[in-house]
C-alpha cells in the first residue's frame, strides 16, 4: 500500500526552481533514504511532503487522499477536517530537535497526544514512559532540554514523534547537529525503529547508515532525482554525478 505519493512536485524560491518535477512514492514498511549535496533540494522535498512548504506544482497524497495540489501555480489544500486527518498520518523529526525548552521531557512527549488527539492522560503517560524506556531515557523524564546532550534531545524528539502514532516518520538530517560521538546513539535508535517495520523517509549525509538501513535510496542533484534504486544499485551506480558525490566518502574510508 502506498502511504505517500508525490506527483510532479515543483518548488521555486525567488525565481530559483529548487525542485524540478519530482515524482516518488513510499510503500508501507519501506525505508527510503534521500542523499545529495547541500542545496540539492533533498530537505526542500521533505518539507514539501510534510506541508511545511507550499508546492508550486504537482500533487501530494497520503493513503490515496489528496493533501494538496497546485492549480495555476497556487496550492489548493484539502478541507480543514481532512487536512487534520492527513497530518495525523505522519511525524517529523527535525535536525535541530525543536523541543519546547520550558517543558520537561515528559511534557514534550505528552503535549500533542493530549492537546491534539484529546487522549486520556493516564494512557498517554504510560505510552510516553514506554517510549522513553525504548530510547534509553527513563531517568530523564523530569529533565529539561537544556539539561540533556544533543543526542538525548534528538531521542526525545523521536519519542515525541512516535507518541502521535504516525504511519510514516520523516527525518531531516537527524544527526547533522550532533557531535560525531553522539551520532552513533541516534542512528542506533533509528535502526531499532526499522526492526519494528516503521515506514521512514530519511534525509541524511551518513552514507554508510543509508546503505545499511534503506530499502531504497534516492540521490538528488540540482533539484532532480539523478539516481534511484536499492542501496547496491545506487552506491554502485556508474552515474558520474553520483560517483563524484561519493568520492569524498570512499576516499575517507567512510563507505565500504
Amino acid at each position: 500500500m502506498k502511504l505517500l505519493e508525490l506527483d510532479h512536485i515543483q518548488k521555486t524560491f525567488a525565481e530559483n526552481e529548487v525542485i524540478h518535477d519530482i515524482s516518488l512514492s513510499v510503500e508501507e514498511g519501506e525505508i527510503l533514504s534521500i542523499i545529495g549535496r547541500s542545496g540539492s533540494g533533498k530537505t526542500t522535498i521533505l518539507r514539501c511532503a510534510t506541508l511545511l512548504e507550499a508546492i508550486d506544482g504537482g500533487e501530494i497524497r497520503y493513503l490515496g487522499e489528496t493533501a494538496v495540489k497546485a492549480v495555476n501555480g497556487k496550492p489548493v489544500f484539502a478541507a480543514k477536517e481532512e487536512m487534520k486527518k492527513i497530518r495525523g498520518y505522519y511525524g517529523m523529526v527535525f535536525q535541530s530537535f525543536n523541543l519546547f525548552p520550558h517543558r520537561s521531557v515528559l511534557q514534550n512527549i505528552m503535549d500533542a497526544p493530549l492537546l491534539v488527539q484529546k487522549r486520556k492522560k493516564n494512557e498517554v503517560l504510560e505510552e510516553a514512559r514506554k517510549l522513553l524506556a525504548k530510547m534509553g531515557l527513563s531517568d530523564k523524564e523530569n529533565a529539561y532540554p537544556c539539561q540533556l546532550s544533543g543526542g538525548q534531545c534528538q531521542r526525545v524528539a523521536i519519542a515525541r514523534a512516535l507518541a502521535m502514532g504516525p504511519k510514516i516518520l520523516f527525518f531531516d538530517e537527524p544527526t547533522s547537529a550532533l557531535d560525531p560521538e553522539l551520532t552513533g546513539e541516534v542512528l542506533k535508535v533509528i535502526k531499532s525503529l526499522a526492526d519494528l517495520h516503521i515506514t521512514m523517509v530519511i534525509v541524511t549525509h551518513e552514507m554508510q547508515f543509508a546503505k545499511d538501513i534503506s530499502d531504497r535510496v534516492i540521490f538528488m542533484d540540482q533539484g532532480v532525482i539523478a539516481e534511484e534504486g536499492t542501496p547496491d544499485e545506487v552506491f554502485n551506480s556508474e552515474n558520474q554525478r553520483m560517483r563524484d558525490f561519493l568520492g569524498r566518502y570512499s576516499s575517507e574510508g567512510a563507505l565500504k
